[in-house]
């Protein structure tokens, strides 16, 4: 039995994400939501969703007990990052005036211009909310069966930034090209919602049930 848990720790739309899950799940599959530190230990890959602020996201794992299981998990077997449960896996963001995060990926998160300007001079709109193409920078198990240039759904003001180029799964044009899919071993995360993405979100959902945990 493949098992996949989706970690529950009070913040942002959980349920949609099991629901994209269940339904790219082959019979051999069984997808949970907990916030039990004993569930999600003894899964065989994790997802790790989240919407709102940086420091309260931390402030959620620390209080749902299930800081200690996430980053063991997030060291030794398939591992999906999704919006903040994305920005939160590097050291630091500066939403809140300043938020240390998980430390798990070097880097940083960083806001948008308040007047992020477009191509022809214009302003665009923060946070950066809707359809944009995601540039796939590295071949992964993840991406196999998408199209390069494919649209995923977006809703952020913060964007990370990675130490290492090597980090780097994906780019996404917003007035500035900015990291949108991370790659580090065990760990794929992405700053849009795949649950959200149509076909593409689904294929990447698909992908992400089978995949070792390898490039």
């Amino acid at each position: 039995m493949n098992r996949v848990v989706v970690i529950d720790y009070g913040m942002g739309n959980l349920r949609s994400v099991v629901k994209a899950l269940e339904h790219v799940a082959s019979k051999q599959a069984h997808v949970a939501l907990t916030a039990s530190p004993e569930e999600i230990l003894e899964a065989d890959r994790v997802v790790f969703p989240g919407q709102g602020a940086a420091r309260d996201c931390m402030q959620a794992l620390r209080n749902s007990g299930v800081l200690a299981a996430l980053r063991q998990v997030a060291t030794d077997r398939p591992f999906l990052g999704i919006c903040m449960g994305m920005q939160v896996l590097l050291d630091h963001s500066e939403e809140n005036a300043g938020t240390d995060c998980l430390g798990l990926v070097p880097g940083r998160v960083t806001r948008f211009a308040k007047q992020q300007p477009d191509a022809d001079g214009s302003c665009l709109k923060i946070p950066h909310m809707g359809w944009n193409q995601i540039r796939q920078t590295v071949p992964h198990p993840l991406w196999r069966g998408i199209a390069q240039d494919s649209h995923f759904y977006f809703v952020h003001s913060y964007y990370v930034q990675p130490e290492s180029a090597e980090s780097v799964a994906g780019m996404t044009d917003y007035g500035i090209s900015f990291c949108s899919a991370m790659a580090c071993g065990n760990v794929f995360a992405m700053q849009s919602h795949p649950e959200k993405s149509a076909a593409p979100g689904l294929r990447l959902l698909q992908n992400f049930m089978s995949w070792k945990g390898d490039c």
